[in-house]
């Protein structure tokens, strides 16, 4: 796996508190999405959030390079020198997780939300995915035809629980996912077939630091046996459910989701 040469993510910065938070987006989104949780979080926070290739102010994905690795490697050059708390939803939070394992040192605490690390639900109970593929089949459809603002729209509609429809979304905020979409079918290497070997035998096991694994009330049941599976394998994980929310918590539900994080740095992840 090669990283796009020379990818620099864009950095967006909220807060100049103590508490330093590296925080990964999910697909479509951008670091900007992180603004509301980090009023929620208060003054002592700061959280660093960049832009994944094709999202926000970064550059487009160059279509050639592995864009998980290219992913992973610019949000690990997004990491301060000194230990950072890490927090990730969705595509973000497989990079997290991938950061923790490879740069324990750095991370000193690993906040999950709604990792759609996939592999674990397809080893602990793959009959889940059956629900998964159905829901993502218009997704699939759109993306074989190359109709990227129908892909864009469908994954939307898959995964943006919000209560904002398609068509009243504004028309710059459609076309920013749709230039995004082009890159999900590389993710799935990633995802479904762990390429990156995060289910060796004993990998997640050796994981120390402290971590909170998060999912919404609604979530998909795939994500159910992948964040289950996940604190199973992760010594001293805890889990979190955000009440009324589905895949989106961070943006629909972040004074909850705050709330969740603000617990979780002071009982088990002290600065």
């Amino acid at each position: 796996m090669s990283a796009q040469p020379d990818f620099h993510a864009n950095l967006m910065t909220f807060g100049t508190g103590a508490r330093r938070i590296l925080a990964l987006h999910c697909t479509m989104a951008f670091g900007g999405a992180w603004a509301a949780l980090a009023k929620h979080l208060g003054p002592n926070v700061a959280i660093v959030a960049p832009d994944m290739p094709s999202h926000g102010r970064s550059v487009d994905w160059d279509e050639h390079s592995d864009f998980g690795e290219t992913a992973y490697q610019s949000a690990v050059a997004s990491l301060d020198p000194d230990p950072m708390d890490v927090v990730g939803h969705s595509f973000g939070a497989v990079i997290a997780l991938r950061m923790a394992l490879r740069h324990p040192q750095r991370v000193r605490s690993l906040t999950l939300i709604e990792p759609v690390f996939f592999a674990v639900a397809l080893h602990d109970a793959p009959h889940v995915m059956d629900d998964h593929d159905a829901r993502a089949r218009p997704f699939t459809e759109a993306i074989a035809r190359g109709d990227k603002m129908e892909a864009a729209r469908a994954f939307n509609r898959m995964w943006g629980d919000t209560g904002a429809d398609w068509e009243m979304l504004p028309e710059s905020t459609r076309a920013a996912m749709a230039r995004a979409i082009h890159v999900v079918p590389d993710t799935y290497g990633l995802l479904y077939d762990d390429t990156s070997g995060m289910l060796t035998p004993g990998t997640l096991e050796a994981c120390q630091m402290p971590c909170l694994i998060m999912r919404g009330e609604n979530a998909h049941p795939a994500v159910v046996v992948t964040n289950d599976g996940l604190a199973k394998r992760i010594v001293g994980a805890r889990q979190a459910v955000i009440a009324k929310a589905g895949h989106m918590a961070p943006i629909s539900h972040p004074a909850s989701v705050a709330a969740e994080l603000t617990a979780f740095f002071a009982s088990g992840a002290p600065v």
